[in-house]
């Protein structure tokens, strides 16, 4: 095995300068082809990497970035995390990860660091920027003291949230468009036939809850359909919550149940199956359902369920795109098209329908 080799060796044995070799190294094209090649065969000959912490301590970079998010377990920002740190490495970035195991529900896991205690041990770590996916900043009510955490940390590091803006806060937002799938999804159940059209799961107090629930009554009685509120069941956003949810609003409406169920995400939907199953009702010939929210194992569940794509590529694309610009200096806003798409498989009955 060679031994580990310095710099300054690599400039003794190409018979060139350090500044030379350091040129090499930053790609820099002011190096004849002659010496580039010569230093590149010292450089392949030892597999010499320079160091990314010495390279820091000169232009005060070092091309970490630190991602919170609040349950890795969640397939949404296992997604999302994937595609950001995909992106990022396209960039030259690593990605630290940062698990909050935010949660309503205290029985999930064994929480023990607040989500400002974090904002901390990422500023130990040195990290160039912070990209925020999701927990405390996506309530209806932030605290204060959190918003005042999040711009004492953003006075110290470019720090990019993926959420709707909050009032006080100075960190740069990028803005998922909330509702547009809810719409689809609606005007997709209407033009099916349906009319007693439900929904099922999203923890209350949640941005993205509110807004969805708000966008289902809002396309309901722009289409003339009377909105009824025992159709409406939040929980929380993951396979249990969509089992318990279903139960109750069968429950509530065992006289009337309804012929279509829109599901926060595609576990609520898997949730939503069974239940329809251990009540001896089949999907979609007596219930149809569909997903705001798709996941990778959409296309394997029984049936298959029809859902919206939320396009986390782009939307991870933007959100580093966004925070790579901000570590550079720049405080623009970088415009979104996020636009959710309709993706029909059987849940939903359309195949039936034709």
């Amino acid at each position: 095995m060679k031994s580990k080799i310095t710099i300054t060796e690599i400039a003794e044995k190409s018979g060139v300068s350090v500044s030379t070799v350091s040129r090499v190294l930053n790609n820099s094209p002011s190096v004849s082809p002659k010496k580039r090649e010569r230093i590149q065969q010292v450089i392949d000959e030892y597999g010499y990497t320079p160091s990314i912490f010495a390279r820091g301590m000169i232009n005060h970079k070092t091309k970490n970035i630190g991602v919170i998010l609040p349950d890795i377990t969640n397939p949404y920002f296992a997604s999302l995390f994937l595609q950001v740190e995909s992106f990022a490495l396209k960039n030259n970035y690593a990605t630290l990860l940062f698990n909050t195991m935010f949660s309503r529900n205290a029985d999930r896991y064994d929480e023990t660091i607040a989500e400002e205690d974090y904002f901390k041990i990422i500023l130990e770590k040195q990290v160039d920027g912070v990209l925020i996916l999701g927990g405390q900043i996506d309530k209806e009510d932030v605290p204060a003291s959190f918003v005042e955490a999040l711009n004492q940390l953003h006075r110290q590091v470019p720090v990019v949230i993926m959420g709707s803006k909050i009032e006080g806060c100075s960190c740069l937002f990028v803005e998922r468009n909330l509702k547009q799938g809810v719409t689809s999804l609606a005007h997709h159940f209407i033009a099916l036939g349906h009319e007693r059209i439900g929904f099922v799961g999203g923890e209350p107090g949640i941005r993205i809850t509110t807004s969805r629930i708000e966008a289902f009554t809002q396309s309901m009685k722009a289409l003339g359909q009377t909105v009824q509120p025992s159709y409406i069941v939040p929980s929380d956003y993951y396979a249990p919550d969509g089992y318990e949810a279903m139960i109750q609003l069968l429950d509530s409406n065992s006289d009337r149940l309804p012929t279509a169920v829109i599901a926060m995400n595609d576990m609520v939907a898997i949730g939503a199956l069974r239940a329809l199953k251990d009540r001896g009702l089949s999907c979609p010939e007596q219930i149809a359902i569909a997903s705001c929210d798709q996941f990778q194992q959409s296309d394997y569940s029984i049936p298959r369920l029809t859902s919206m794509d939320q396009h986390n590529d782009y939307l991870g694309r933007m959100a580093v795109l966004q925070l790579i610009s901000a570590i550079n200096g720049s405080d623009e806003t970088i415009s979104l098209n996020h636009s959710p798409e309709l993706i029909v498989r059987e849940s939903c009955g359309a195949a039936n329908k034709r």
